[in-house]
């Protein structure tokens, strides 16, 4: 089919409309913003490529098309999703994007068609219900912004100097930090939809603790001195960005656990620097995506999945760990792609050979799949024990 620039923008809202009611009701089912938020990236990406590229590159459109042009859509979507920092879980997302592929294609070969007889012959204009779609697409987003705006969660500052701790937060709120905001003893979170933003934890058991929470965000915070964990959580689905979390000292201490949270969605740590501690960032029966991050200086591994967690890690950088760089264990089903993990070390304390100072190792029947890794400068690149399964790609 030959559409006009109007054409393929009209034919494109009128589906995006339908969808935008769908996540409407999604949204109030799952009381979450995510669907929404979802739909209305998609009415700007593929508003975009419409006048950018598509109106240029393809004066015809043939029906095969649809194919190639929706997966292009799906991968700028979710890497928009992902940079934006959208809290879609990923299957939710795809699912939900091609309900509305299947949407468009059922619109554009059928319904659209028989309601306008001429709508092949008009490029895909919609004449005047093309106006009014547009305007109706413009008061749903409108008017679910100006919800989502109403409903914000309240903003609390904290101002500069030290605070005592331990700070528990058990409502749904923003907590932001003025320059020079500390917390000394720790600060707890018990309730989902908190955001914790430019705050410094100082000297406690576990820094900043979330438990039984969903959508927690922790975005540019700061971890020292804490005995065990500096970010420590546990049944609960997190977003961590721009961390900072000092382990050294701590003989016990780990940077960030996540743990126990298989029936949440999945959580994401990313931009992070965990420096000494045990473990830079481990997770235990736990959904995570690992991305982005340095850890470096661990006395018993950089970064683990493990106990049945499932997950990827990607983009990361490991220096100087001791015995084991990345580590995927116990049934675990890890995605291990894009890292750098350099100058691991043997540990000889014990005399264990899976210790060895091995760059990736997979033990006790996981499954992982390499990809892409430079794993530089460790006496073992890659290693796999107790029946786990590696796949160097």
């Amino acid at each position: 089919m030959s559409y006009t620039l109007r054409g393929r923008i009209e034919s494109r809202l009128a589906t995006l409309l339908v969808a935008l009611v769908g996540a409407l009701v999604l949204a109030a089912a799952l009381r979450s913003w995510w669907p929404v938020e979802l739909v209305a990236l998609m009415v700007g990406i593929g508003i975009a490529l419409d006048v950018v590229a598509y109106h240029r590159l393809l004066p015809y459109q043939p029906g095969w098309a649809a194919v190639p042009l929706g997966v292009l859509e799906l991968a700028v979507l979710m890497g928009a999703a992902r940079w934006l920092g959208i809290p879609a879980p990923l299957t939710g997302a795809v699912l939900l994007f091609a309900a509305v592929w299947l949407a468009a294609q059922l619109l554009g070969h059928a319904v659209l068609p028989l309601a306008r007889l001429d709508y092949a012959e008009a490029g895909g204009e919609l004449g005047a219900g093309g106006v009014a779609v547009a305007g109706l697409v413009a008061v749903a987003l409108v008017g679910a912004g100006g919800v989502a705006y109403a409903g914000r969660p309240p903003v609390v500052h904290l101002s500069a100097g030290v605070h005592e701790g331990p700070l528990r937060i058990d409502r749904r709120e923003t907590l932001v930090g003025d320059s020079g905001a500390i917390v000394h003893g720790g600060i707890v979170v018990a309730a989902s939809g908190v955001t914790i933003r430019n705050v410094s934890v100082m000297g406690a058991l576990n820094g900043i603790v979330v438990q039984h929470a969903n959508h927690v965000t922790l975005d540019h915070v700061s971890v020292s001195g804490a005995a065990l964990d500096g970010i420590h959580v546990r049944d609960a689905s997190v977003t961590i960005r721009n961390c900072t979390v000092d382990a050294l000292g701590q003989r016990y201490g780990q940077g960030i656990d996540i743990s126990y949270s298989l029936t949440r969605r999945m959580s994401l740590v990313s931009g992070c620097t965990v420096i000494g501690g045990q473990e830079g960032i481990v997770t235990h029966a736990a959904m995570a995506m690992l991305a982005g991050n340095t850890v470096t200086r661990t006395s018993l591994r950089a970064i683990s999945m493990t106990e049945m967690s499932m997950g990827e890690i990607m983009d990361n950088e490991v220096r100087g760990a001791l015995g084991v760089g990345i580590f995927c264990n116990d049934h675990s089903q890890c995605m291990v792609e894009k890292n750098v993990v350099a100058g691991t070390r043997p540990d000889d304390s014990a005399g264990d050979r899976a210790r060895a100072g091995f760059g990736f190792l997979a033990s006790f029947y996981a499954t992982a799949t390499l990809e892409h890794n430079r794993l530089a400068a460790n006496p073992h690149a890659v290693g796999a024990v107790s029946d786990a399964l590696v796949e160097q790609r």
